[in-house]
């Protein structure tokens, strides 16, 4: 099977968005023993992440900025069949499509929402996000953010996301495993990936030497609280040494889909 397009690829050598698309092939090709791969509808946002549309031989389209998540609502309301993935940014989903993804995650909406944080808006050369840290020093805050970064992982386990996880883009193969999970999974999925940007945010050091993953610990996915309290484990601005940074799936819950509910709400 054959997902590479004719596409040139335009992405920084060396740049993390590269692991997110090996292992999004590598779980496509593996599911497609289950799901046809004209099921599967991809939606990208604005930003270095959206080329990814490009690079894929799939269903794909362009979203405005923030939008591509309350696209795909739409196409999996219109047609249940449809695996719909959305791949998104940190400065896109996180800024200007934060309420749709939080509706998202609170209508427990049947598609699956894959952010590449690399923690700067790297398409524009390099200005803070919501996730970027204070010592970051872009363009627009050469001396650093002047507020703290949000933790994406806590935001969505409040929001009432069923799947919760986070993933590195330099484990591949650790990717391609909860990309496969989260299309699995019926309900709303998120996968918050570790997307370090080589030119603007180098972060693949730091993130080898603290990661680990969470079911190499024996880690409860069914326990909220526990879920919880892993994902304030690493609060996206501590850097120090004995930081540990959890990868792996936090939480996940069987839950009515909103397609579900809609359909039952029709049918009376």
């Amino acid at each position: 099977m054959e997902l590479k397009t004719y596409a040139e690829n335009t992405w920084c050598p060396g740049c993390g968005n590269f692991g997110i698309l090996k292992a999004f092939e590598e779980a496509v090709k593996e599911l497609s023993s289950e799901i046809p791969v004209e099921n599967f509808v991809v939606a990208s946002g604005i930003g270095c992440h959206g080329k990814i549309a490009d690079y894929l031989n799939l269903n794909s389209f362009y979203s405005i900025h923030g939008r591509a998540l309350s696209n795909l609502e739409g196409a999996k309301l219109i047609n249940g069949n449809l695996v719909c993935v959305g791949f998104v940014g940190d400065g896109d989903i996180y800024a200007e499509g934060i309420s749709h993804l939080i509706f998202a995650a609170k209508r427990n909406v049947d598609i699956t929402a894959v952010v590449h944080d690399n923690r700067s808006y790297s398409l524009t050369t390099g200005q803070f996000t919501p996730t970027s840290p204070s010592r970051f020093k872009g363009k627009s805050t050469p001396e650093g953010p002047p507020e703290d970064p949000m933790n994406p992982i806590a935001l969505m386990l409040s929001a009432g996301a069923t799947f919760v996880a986070r993933g590195f883009s330099g484990d591949i193969q650790h990717l391609k495993w909860l990309f496969i999970e989260a299309v699995k999974h019926r309900g709303f999925s998120f996968i918050d990936v570790l997307q370090p940007c080589v030119s603007f945010f180098n972060t693949f050091p730091f993130y080898r030497k603290h990661c680990y993953k969470l079911e190499d610990e024996g880690h409860d996915f069914t326990d909220f609280e526990k879920a919880m309290e892993k994902a304030r484990e690493w609060d996206y601005n501590r850097d120090d040494e004995e930081v540990r940074i959890p990868i792996g799936i936090f939480y996940k819950v069987q839950k009515p889909t909103y397609e579900e509910r809609v359909n039952i709400k029709d049918s009376e």
